[in-house]
């Protein structure tokens, strides 16, 4: 049964990197996945780059785990780039396994990253830094291990919008150049991107350790995962079943979050699907401008596997995937692990539904019930037919009402000559009007959680067009004053919440790597 422990002693590494190192910011370094069994990593150093430059430190994630923004700025660009390594590192890539598309791939791990550490920010909370583009590792399956300029600019951009709207994910601390060029369909620039996270560990790295049929290993992971993300589930007479219990609320609850603000992640791989419940692996992934249910932007999604309304579907795939990795350990009797753990899984379509459902009707400014819910089902359905601008329309709501004559936007035109959406909007405005809340306090609760900047995709193309072709970083800055500040109107900024032109539109977005 799983117990409090540091998990100390085991698979410690004493290696640096070059032989360099150095004190990153006063960080409290405390790695503990690296005292796990060596069988869990490999213990490698990121491999140098030519030229560094620091194009982008996240001041306000420095501070928030213990770091003096200005001193790092001068003195840490080389652990940025994996020059150098703080001197309580123990740098590692990590193993795992995972289903890519649904099929089966026994062995993955960081093939272009490296995770120089964990560190106790100010709150005391444990967190993972790791380098992204950092070189090759025996998990690379013959790709280089780099990283170009556009995808760590897009994860940049789209991991701190989430954050800022509340979402929980990975976050971003810094942007390095590396002065190397990187192939890939043509030579593009290449880069490294600081990236901090709760953990690293994956549905994938349970299946790593299943596919391997290494039970000891699935329990000394379950043992460590539990104690450093959900210490409440030492209370269930079956703490592993705890676990699982609370990994399927914690994704049902992710996917939701998505869903309401109109998030593609675009490669939900078991491999791509954090137990702690962020959102992690940023790739091809996308907000709708025009709302479609079964909208796809990856390039290598064919088939629509991930498509947004998809999405609920693929977690719950993920997690029974994830179940299964437990079954071992939940109870030695197969057939009552199997029926303990599917009536786990069973909570998350109540769960997922419970925090949509809600989170709609919210978004439009009604209480959750039958009634309202048909509401915003049908808004949903106009805005599909006419092909409505889903963060503008939900932003725009309470213009009906407080200006009708400024509710006139190429989207909300769209709308208007719907004859089926002016209907719905006499009964919406019925509706809240007849509510005990005055209209005032409705409007600003449903501008408290509908956003009017989110980063979207042509905005980050031009971002990643201006950085790339004459290295001009101020379009990135004047995006993340937007979409790190989204409930707020800016009247400078106003041009980043359009939707994007017919010749702007981003159809189809790709991995990088």
């Amino acid at each position: 049964m799983p117990t409090r422990t540091n998990h100390t002693g085991i698979g410690t590494i004493e290696r640096k990197n070059n032989g360099q190192s150095k004190h990153l910011g006063n960080l409290n370094f405390d790695n503990t996945y690296s005292r796990l069994p060596e069988t869990f990593f490999q213990a490698i150093a990121p491999k140098p780059v030519s030229n560094p430059r620091l194009i982008r430190l996240n001041k306000v994630l420095a501070k928030e785990l213990g770091m003096d923004p200005c001193i790092v700025e001068e003195r840490d660009l080389d652990i940025f780039a994996g020059n150098a390594a703080p001197s309580e590192s123990q740098q590692i890539a990590m193993v795992y396994a995972g289903h890519q598309f649904g099929n089966w791939v026994p062995r993955l791990g960081d093939g272009r990253a490296v995770l120089i550490g964990e560190v106790l920010d100010k709150k005391g909370k444990r967190r993972d830094i790791q380098l992204k583009g950092s070189g090759p590792t025996m998990f690379s399956r013959m790709g280089d291990g780099r990283a170009t300029v556009g995808p760590v600019i897009r994860e940049y951009l789209v991991s701190e919008g989430m954050a800022a709207l509340r979402i929980p994910t990975t976050r971003s601390l810094a942007i390095v150049t590396t002065g190397e060029l990187v192939a890939r369909e043509r030579m593009e620039p290449g880069a490294v991107l600081t990236r901090v996270a709760s953990s690293h560990i994956r549905v994938g790295t349970f299946q790593y350790f299943y596919g391997q049929k290494d039970e000891d290993a699935i329990r000394q992971l379950a043992d460590y995962a539990i104690n450093r993300h959900y210490p409440e589930a030492l209370k269930d007479s079956n703490p592993y079943l705890g676990f699982l219990r609370c990994v399927v609320e914690r994704t049902a609850e992710l996917i939701s979050s998505w869903m309401l603000v109109g998030f593609i992640h675009g490669v939900m791989n078991t491999d791509n699907s954090s137990i702690a419940g962020e959102t992690i692996d940023y790739g091809p992934c996308a907000f709708m401008d025009e709302f479609h249910a079964n909208k796809v932007f990856s390039s290598i999604d064919t088939l629509g596997r991930y498509a947004y309304n998809q999405q609920p579907s693929i977690g719950l795939w993920n997690l029974s995937r994830f179940a299964e990795t437990l079954l071992c350990i939940i109870d030695h009797n197969k057939e009552q692990s199997t029926a303990k753990a599917r009536g786990i899984l069973e909570t998350y379509w109540p769960t997922f539904e419970k925090n949509f459902h809600s989170g709609l009707c919210q978004k439009i400014g009604v209480e959750h019930n039958e009634e309202n819910l048909s509401l915003i089902f049908r808004l949903l359905d106009h805005m599909s037919e006419t092909r409505a601008d889903f963060t503008n329309t939900f932003r725009n709501l309470p213009k009906l009402i407080t200006a009708p004559d400024i509710f006139n936007g190429e989207t909300e035109e769209k709308l208007r000559s719907h004859r089926a959406f002016l209907d719905w909007s006499i009964e919406w405005k019925a509706k809240i009007t007849e509510q005990k809340e005055s209209l005032d306090t409705t409007f600003k609760n449903m501008n408290k959680i509908n956003p009017l900047f989110i980063p979207r995709n042509h905005q980050i193309q031009r971002v990643i067009d201006f950085a790339i072709d004459a290295e001009d970083y101020q379009p990135l800055e004047e995006m993340l004053t937007a979409i790190t500040d989204p409930f707020t109107e800016n009247s400078k900024l106003m041009h980043l919440a359009k939707q994007p032109q017919p010749d702007e539109e981003i159809k189809q977005t790709f991995c990088g790597t």
